[in-house]
C-alpha cells in the first residue's frame, strides 16, 4: 500500500510541476523542434541542388534519430535534474526519510518520467512527420519494446549522472557534453563493429527498420535485438553501480543536506 501511495504522490507531483512550469516545458520542445527544422530544411535544400539520390532514406533517418535522441535526453536528464532541484530546495534529505526507501522513490520517478516523456515525444514525432510530409510506420507492438530496450542505456547514464549530482551538486554543464555524445552515438554508422556497443546505436537502427522500412519486431534479426538488449542492460547496471557508490560517498561525506 505504501508503494502505491508513493507512486500516486510522485505522479501527482510530476503533473503539477509540469503545469506550473509549462512555459519552460513548451520552450524545451520548441527549441528541439527548431533544431530539427534547421537540419531538415538544410538537407532538403542540399537534396534539391543535387541530382543524385544520395539522400534517399536520410529524411526518415533524421526523424527517427531525433525521436530517439529526444527520448534519450529526456530520460537521462530527468532523474539528475530532480535530484539537483531537491538539493536546491533542501528537500533531498526528506526523501531519505520515506518509509519505502530512497531507491524506490527514484525508481518511481524514473517510471513516471518515462511514461510522460514517451507521450511528449510522440507529439514531437507527429510534428516532425507533418513538417516533412514523411509518414512513418507506427507499429506500437514493435516500437514500444524497442524503445524500452534502447532507452535502458540512456537511463543508465541518467542514474550515473544522478549519483554525480548527489556528490558534486552542479553538473548541468556536463549535460551538454552528454547530449553531444548521444548525437555521436546516433550518427556513427552502426555497421562499424564497435559502434553497436554504444548506447542508442543499435536500438536506433532497429527502430528505424520498423518505422521506415515497415518491419515487425519478430522480423528483425534476433542477434541484433539481443545485442541492443545486452548493451542497454550493461549500461544500466553500470549506471546503477555508479549511483550506489556516489550515494555512499555523499552519505559518508555528509553532502546530502548541502548544496
Amino acid at each position: 500500500m505504501q508503494l502505491v501511495s508513493a507512486l500516486v504522490a510522485i505522479t501527482r507531483r510530476t503533473f503539477i510541476m509540469m503545469g506550473r512550469y509549462m512555459f519552460n516545458t513548451v520552450s524545451t520542445l520548441i527549441s528541439i523542434y527548431m533544431v530539427f527544422c534547421l537540419a531538415f530544411f538544410g538537407m532538403k535544400a542540399f537534396a534539391a541542388a543535387s541530382p543524385s539520390r544520395a539522400l534517399d532514406g536520410t529524411f526518415e533517418g533524421t526523424i527517427v534519430g531525433f525521436f530517439t535522441w529526444a527520448l534519450a535526453v529526456f530520460g537521462y536528464s530527468g532523474l539528475s535534474w530532480q535530484l539537483i532541484s531537491e538539493a536546491q530546495m533542501g528537500t533531498l534529505e526528506q526523501l531519505y526519510l520515506s518509509p519505502i526507501g530512497f531507491k524506490w522513490m527514484c525508481a518511481f520517478q524514473v517510471v513516471v518520467d518515462f511514461l510522460t516523456n514517451v507521450a511528449v515525444a510522440v507529439v514531437f514525432l507527429f510534428a516532425m512527420m507533418a513538417t516533412t510530409g514523411r509518414w512513418l510506420n507506427l507499429d506500437v507492438a514493435s516500437i514500444a519494446p524497442l524503445i524500452i530496450v534502447t532507452l535502458l542505456g540512456a537511463y543508465g547514464v541518467g542514474f550515473a549522472l544522478g549519483g554525480l549530482a548527489l556528490v558534486f551538486k552542479r553538473i548541468q554543464a556536463f549535460f551538454q557534453i552528454v547530449q553531444f555524445a548521444f548525437v555521436g552515438c546516433l550518427v556513427i554508422p552502426w555497421r562499424i563493429p564497435w559502434a553497436k556497443f554504444l548506447p542508442l546505436s543499435m536500438g536506433n537502427h532497429l527502430i528505424y527498420r520498423v518505422m521506415a522500412e515497415g518491419k515487425r519486431m519478430w522480423e528483425l534479426p534476433a542477434a541484433d535485438v539481443l545485442t541492443a538488449l545486452a548493451v542497454g542492460a550493461a549500461y544500466l547496471a553500470v549506471g546503477l553501480a555508479i549511483f550506489s557508490a556516489s550515494e555512499r560517498a555523499a552519505k559518508t561525506r555528509g553532502l546530502l543536506g548541502h548544496y
